[in-house]
């Protein structure tokens, strides 16, 4: 029977949360790294064995930590991630320019294809490559050094490169998402990088339209239809069928299209899920009733799911790793708050369980299928 190894990264360590394909009964390993912000831990799609998991501490620094057995032992593996070439400057709140430094790892993406393939999307915001599992890291400089470099600007929570998509169709594509300046596509394997914001709007920003300086929280796709993706703004979900050429609006009849969470239906390429968030001052969900919302028809139609999730004085928040799927028939859709929780749909979102209720405030959530 098949598995699933769901990797929670927290404020105070990394979980792993294992059961069997009926994900009834959960086991719960950890903490490790206890103490430390975790904020990524993601597993290696070609051998589900080899996890990575980024480790930080605004004490000690900044670690990533590689596993070969599942998430049992771990050890760190290189950690010298440096900017290529002269680092330059980028822009700052107050239109200043400060020079770029790197802080933290803030999402590690594993190639689909070679188990010692992996990425890194770092603050401030830059793309690193390993190709020895993670014993190395060479910066894709030319996503820092593109011309708009200098004019991005931090989000709130930093200037961090947060989402990674490979295409699965095409290995010299990727995408990226950076806060606040908005995602970009390379299709020649990192060498060269342009902007794919054209259709966002952003009030925030000195030109609504720009071509870079929106605050994009989290990209989606599905591997049947790489061509298509789905974008979780500051404000607005977004959709896109010419692989980020241009953008529209899907957030339809949300009660609030502010949020950070967004992911993709295993097997159904248009259903979607998000969790609507009050607003960019209220990090809580609308009226403290926990809602993951569901389209069934790419966009627009939204209905709520609500079977087994707080209803009343609810006031965690989902933040943008935090909300992933496994492969199993039904779907499973899982997620993590800031209050601790877990939460797992092993029918595609209709009813809902707490895996755990009092973990640290989840930072990150990832699943592996097992056979």
């Amino acid at each position: 029977m098949s598995a699933v190894r769901v990797l929670v990264g927290t404020r105070k360590g990394a979980f792993v949360l294992t059961s069997d394909g009926t994900r009834k009964i959960w086991q719960v390993a950890g903490p490790h790294f206890a103490g430390w912000e975790v904020f990524h831990v993601a597993g290696s799609p070609v051998d589900p064995n080899r996890l990575y998991a980024s480790q930080s501490s605004g004490w000690f620094g900044q670690l990533v930590q590689r596993s070969d057995d599942g998430g049992k032992s771990w050890q760190p593996v290189g950690n010298e991630f440096k900017y290529e070439g002269t680092p330059g400057t980028h822009q700052w709140y107050d239109g200043t320019q400060h020079p770029w430094e790197f802080a933290r790892v803030w999402h590690l993406e594993p190639s689909p294809r070679d188990v010692d393939e992996v990425y890194a999307g770092v603050e401030d915001a830059a793309l690193f490559r390993s190709t020895d599992g993670g014993a190395s890291w060479q910066e894709l400089a030319g996503l820092r050094q593109h011309e708009s470099g200098p004019f991005w600007q931090p989000g709130a929570g930093g200037m961090c490169l947060h989402t990674i998509v490979l295409d699965p169709a095409d290995p010299q594509r990727i995408y990226v998402a950076i806060s606040a300046a908005g995602a970009f596509r390379t299709d020649d394997g990192g060498e060269t990088w342009r902007p794919i914001n054209r259709g966002l709007h952003s009030e925030q920003i000195p030109v609504p339209d720009a071509e870079v300086g929106h605050c994009v929280h989290r990209l989606a796709m599905h591997p049947a239809q790489p061509g298509v993706l789905f974008m979780q703004k500051h404000w607005d979900v977004m959709r896109s069928d010419d692989a980020g050429e241009s953008w529209h609006e899907v957030s339809g009849n949300l009660p609030s299209d502010f949020g950070f969470a967004i992911a993709v239906h295993a097997h159904q390429p248009d259903t979607v899920y998000v969790v609507p968030i009050k607003s960019d001052s209220e990090h809580f969900p609308p009226e403290g009733k926990l809602r993951v919302y569901r389209t069934r028809s790419g966009g627009n139609e939204w209905e709520p799911l609500t079977e087994g999730l707080p209803q009343q004085d609810c006031y965690v928040n989902v933040l943008r790793d935090a909300m992933a799927v496994d492969t199993l028939e039904p779907c499973g859709v899982y997620f993590g708050t800031t209050g601790g929780q877990v939460y797992v749909s092993p029918d595609g979102g209709d009813r809902w369980e707490a895996i755990c209720r009092d973990l640290p405030a989840v930072l990150s959530v990832e699943v592996q299928t097992l056979e």
